[in-house]
């Protein structure tokens, strides 16, 4: 199970240890230059899936209920292979919802997207198989997952994340999570943060996909604190007038008065009371990756992410590589189209699925 566990947690570092001269407390800005504001409003899922469903998986001593998001007639229908997608560490399913409707333009596929937030990232591959047994039964189809061990197994995708560098980024994790505001004024805020920090460089996928990072605070919060942790690193697109910098300041303080009595949203997941867990999760994961006997795509951000044993296996030819430049850590929010043409590519050419009619490829 340990080893299983392993597997599942190949896409756990969620986002990039901070930038250069974002250090926890600080007070740098980041000021996106003058011009029309754009959208933050969050978008909802039914427009990049068609069905949401509740899956219950027993465990020894509980039941567990897993959010399965579906597109293309995934939990029903009968054509093309299964893409069985699974988020990374404080993310959710909704993370793949901009990838999903692009891959879904391009190959004969169905795409299943698991919401592991209520495991806290701690859900075993057997999980995994169990949702695959309630969704198909006995016989179900093949399966291009991020993961291994679960039946039917066709292929794997690993989207940058490799042990080296993983291991590595570790000891700067909590500093970076330090960093982030403890709260938002509003989900519109959150997605204004995760795009303006460069955590999600696409502004499409941001506002689906920090739906499922945040939620409402239980109790609404009124410590000093608040204010600043909300507005941390946001300031407004449009440029601001010198003659109305004191009227500005005013009504900003305004608004932090308003935002101590309004009901805030935090992180859904508290991914620094899972630190115990983070070695384990990446120790030995090259290695498994190459031992996994399907065919295999890894997709980084950067070459200098390769650590030594996933280099050697590269020039072995045991495993396909791509490398996708100006992109974050969550390949897949920033560049979807560009994972989409890599995956469907990479489908194809093993003969798992072919290319739509039509599709100009």
């Amino acid at each position: 199970l340990h080893t299983m566990e392993k597997q599942l947690h190949l896409n756990l570092l969620a986002s990039k240890p901070p930038m250069a001269g974002l250090q926890s407390g600080s007070n740098v800005k980041l000021r996106m230059g003058p011009g029309r504001k754009r959208d933050f409003t969050p978008l909802p899922w039914s427009q990049y899936f068609e069905t949401m469903e509740d899956v219950e998986v027993e465990n020894d001593n509980s039941k567990d209920i897993s959010f399965v998001y579906c597109c293309e007639d995934s939990c029903s229908g009968s054509h093309g292979p299964v893409l069985m997608l699974l988020h990374g560490g404080g993310h959710s399913a909704l993370s793949w919802a901009v990838f999903t409707s692009v891959i879904c333009s391009r190959i004969d596929c169905r795409v299943v997207a698991m919401d592991l937030r209520g495991h806290e990232m701690l859900l075993s591959l057997r999980d995994v198989g169990k949702v695959v047994e309630a969704l198909y039964g006995e016989n179900p189809p093949p399966i291009m997952i991020i993961a291994n061990h679960v039946p039917s197994l066709l292929g794997l995708c690993v989207i940058d994340v490799v042990e080296g560098t993983a291991m590595d980024a570790l000891n700067s994790m909590q500093n970076f999570l330090r960093s982030r505001p403890k709260t938002f004024k509003s989900v519109e805020n959150a997605i204004e943060w995760s795009v303006k920090s460069g955590q999600i460089r696409n502004v499409e996928s941001a506002r689906v996909s920090m739906v499922g990072q945040v939620k409402k605070c239980e109790e609404p919060l009124s410590s000093p604190g608040v204010s600043r942790s909300i507005s941390e690193g946001i300031i407004e697109e449009e440029e601001e007038d010198e003659e109305g910098g004191e009227s500005n300041h005013k009504r900003k303080k305004e608004d932090d008065q308003e935002i101590k009595k309004e009901c805030l949203y935090t992180w859904r997941i508290e991914l620094s009371k899972t630190e115990k867990y983070w070695e384990g999760w990446f120790k030995g994961l090259s290695s498994l990756f190459l031992t996994c006997s399907v065919p295999k795509l890894l997709l980084l951000a950067g070459v200098d992410r390769l650590d030594k044993d996933l280099t050697i296996g590269q020039m072995q030819g045991k495993f396909q590589m791509q490398v996708l430049p100006q992109c974050g850590h969550a390949v897949h929010e920033d560049a979807p189209e560009k994972v989409a043409d890599a995956l469907a590519t990479f489908m194809v050419r093993h003969k798992f699925t072919e290319f739509k009619e039509g599709f100009p490829w």
